[in-house]
């Protein structure tokens, strides 16, 4: 009888890599930087132990949204006080705070518990092109902008 091998929290390779965002759609880039943060993409993927890679995501800015998803989609938040749930559009959000939109998408696709806290501690996300993580040497990631022909 063969044992099965399980990673241990001390052996984790973690990579580092950098994200164009530009003319990429919200949700493609969110759900590809979500599995990298998991580790889903390394063979030794263990759904109990954080895996994942550090990634960093530039022009945040230049996020697209399809459809009539700028005027129509609306984040709410909720001050904790009686009457205090304050609504922005996405058109608003994304010309005052790119940064925090991109980082509602990704975090919205990890675990909700405290793996997936720890996993979105790994995420930095930069307005415009330059980013204080060159000393890491981060490796270029692609998004695919369309979906492959079936």
């Amino acid at each position: 009888m063969t044992k099965t091998w399980v990673p241990s929290g001390k052996n984790i390779e973690r990579n580092w890599w950098v994200v164009d965002a530009a003319n990429v759609p919200l949700g493609r880039l969110a759900a590809e930087v979500a599995l990298r943060l998991r580790g889903k993409h390394k063979p030794s993927f263990t759904p109990f132990i954080d895996m994942g890679d550090h990634v960093v995501v530039v022009n945040a800015d230049k996020v697209l949204l399809t459809g009539r998803k700028l005027s129509d989609k609306v984040y709410y938040r909720h001050t904790g006080h009686i009457g205090g749930i304050k609504e922005i559009t996405a058109e608003k959000l994304l010309a005052k705070n790119p940064e925090r939109m991109v980082e509602m998408a990704i975090r919205g696709m990890l675990p909700k518990n405290r793996i997936g806290r720890r996993m979105y501690t790994k995420l930095r996300v930069y307005r415009g092109s330059d980013h204080p993580h060159q000393a890491q040497q981060p490796a270029a990631m692609e998004v695919p902008s369309k979906r492959k022909a079936e």
